[in-house]
């Protein structure tokens, strides 16, 4: 298994959530409909904490390809 692929399908999962919860706010206030502001914001802190915790993955994967390239060269 490819931690680089784990987390970046992390990201694009985040990357969809943020779009899905972007997508409800838009459609409920042109609809005339009320936002329930307390969830959708939960939802946009949840899709920003996913890709900082994936962002974090991919820099821990990149240092350790580049320890384990050095300690072979």
């Amino acid at each position: 298994m490819d931690v680089s692929s784990v987390a970046l399908g992390g990201l694009n999962q985040a990357q969809a959530n943020l779009e899905n919860t972007g997508r409800r706010i838009n459609g409920a206030a042109e609809q005339g409909d009320l936002v329930d502001l307390s969830t959708n914001a939960v939802a946009l802190l949840q899709a920003k904490g996913d890709f900082e915790a994936n962002i974090q993955v991919l820099k821990v994967a990149d240092q350790l390809e580049k320890s384990a390239i050095n300690l072979i060269a």
